[in-house]
Parts: structure tokens; C-alpha cells; sequence
């Protein structure tokens, strides 16, 4: 079954202590949300492999931005070290979004993600899970054509160009704070 994920990422729970900020923003960039996690305390860091090196993408100091931009299927996390450097970029393929009853926005997750690295590598992620819940009926051919379309145009589009998605990130951050 689909997964619904808040923006407020209660399903990490090795976050035992977190701020959350965030606002919907209507800018010549972005119409949407950016919200800001502030990773207090952890009970074990989580570490990610990447070309060999250890990226430590959640521990105390570390910060996510989410942009989720509003009538489009995906979703951006950008995981930051504590000096505001991007350590990654993981963008999940939504199917939907919208606004809990206690105003935190969520998504629903189409399995497919893309990691992206600063230097502008691209890895597509779970695609395994996202052939399987295909295959199980958890999602339709609609959408897994959708998620496929929309990681296509943004590796076509925004993705391609490392520098300018760098610039884009750093707007969102601005209006975040």
C-alpha cells in the first residue's frame, strides 16, 4: 500500500528531538511549501554510502529542507550539514498532496526516488520497490507511468544543469528562514 509521508518525517524515528518551520510560499521560483527541520537529537546517526565516502545524513545539526511544489508529483528533500552545505538531494515521485488536520502537508509516495549528489550524479532509487508495487496493485500503471514521466523531466529539465539546481536550492533556503 502506498505510503503517506508528513513533512514533519515522524516515520524517522531515530529523531528523538527535531524544530519544524514551514510555510506555503508564492514566489516567481515557487508556488508551494518549504519547511525546515532543525535535527536536534538522534538515537544513532544514519549514515549513507556514496563513490565509497560515509555521508551522515541525520544527526544532531543536521537540517532538511522539503520543497514541495504545488500541483506537481514530487517532493525535494535536501539534507544539509550543520554550515548549511547540501550533503544530498532525495526527491520522492508523489501521486498526491495535500494538508493534514493539524496543518502539516504530506505526500503520497510512488516508491521512486531520485538521490542527487552535489557533483551532479543522479541515482535512481528503489526502483525494486516500485516495480513490485506495480506488480502487487499497490499503485496503478497510471502512476507508475507518472512517476517515470516526472523523474524523466526532471533529470531533462532542473537536474541537468548541478549548478542552477544548486542556486534553486539556496532560494528555497532563503525563504524558508
Amino acid at each position: 500500500m502506498m505510503k503517506r509521508c508528513r513533512l514533519s518525517y515522524d516515520e524517522w524515528k531515530c529523531i528523538t528531538s527535531k524544530v519544524v518551520h514551514g510555510k506555503r510560499i508564492n514566489t516567481e521560483f515557487l508556488t508551494g511549501y518549504i519547511g525546515l527541520i532543525d535535527v536536534r537529537e538522534v538515537s544513532e546517526p544514519q549514515i549513507w554510502k556514496f563513490n565509497g565516502q560515509d555521508i551522515v545524513v541525520c544527526d544532531r545539526g543536521i537540517k532538511w529542507l522539503s520543497i514541495l511544489p504545488e500541483n506537481d508529483w514530487y517532493c525535494i528533500t535536501v539534507m544539509m550539514n550543520e554550515n548549511g552545505e547540501i550533503l544530498l538531494w532525495y526527491i520522492d515521485m508523489i501521486a498526491a498532496q495535500g494538508i493534514d488536520i493539524d496543518g502539516v502537508p504530506y505526500f503520497d509516495d510512488l516508491y521512486l526516488d531520485l538521490v542527487v549528489y552535489p557533483d551532479g550524479t543522479i541515482i535512481v532509487d528503489d526502483m525494486d520497490e516500485f516495480e513490485e508495487a506495480l506488480n502487487k496493485h499497490d499503485i496503478t500503471q497510471k502512476q507508475f507511468d507518472l512517476a517515470i514521466e516526472t523523474s524523466n523531466k526532471l533529470k531533462e529539465g532542473i537536474l541537468s544543469d548541478i549548478t542552477s539546481f544548486i542556486e534553486y536550492t539556496n532560494e528555497c533556503v532563503k525563504k524558508s528562514l
